[in-house]
């Protein structure tokens, strides 16, 4: 019973992005041995403003808020695998939401920066 209750009270705390889709959500040490293995195209989905300050080491900046992002993940490979981060893990949720609704199949939310910068993973800051 007590783990029924944790289960629940953990799967309440997520956002709700996180809870339609929960294995879409990866931890940092969790992206680190899958990017190993699966191979994938880095997106910040953060500002230009953000991206600029620092972001992770071969990722590539599309503006969710200013929507960009919106715009240009048409036209991406929808049978690549995407890694998607942000600020908090928000803007990534919402983005990987609509490249699901659109087909896109191996796209992961990887969270925030700071706890992927935290997590070790190489950035490029200014």
């Amino acid at each position: 019973m007590k783990k029924l209750l944790f289960a629940f009270v953990l799967f309440c705390a997520q956002p709700l992005w996180a809870q339609e889709n929960p294995t879409a959500v990866v931890a940092p040490s969790q992206y680190q041995e899958l990017s190993k293995k699966e191979k994938g195209v880095l997106v910040d989905v953060r500002t230009p403003e953000e991206f600029q300050s620092g972001h992770l080491k071969n990722a590539k900046n599309s503006d969710f808020r200013g929507g960009q992002f919106s715009k240009e993940f048409t036209g991406w490979n929808p049978k690549k695998t995407y890694y998607l981060y942000c600020a908090s893990g928000n803007r990534s949720g919402q983005a990987l939401k609509q490249m699901k609704e659109a087909g896109f199949t191996n796209v992961y939310n990887i969270g925030a920066y700071k706890d992927l910068k935290a997590a070790g993973l190489k950035t490029s800051e200014k």
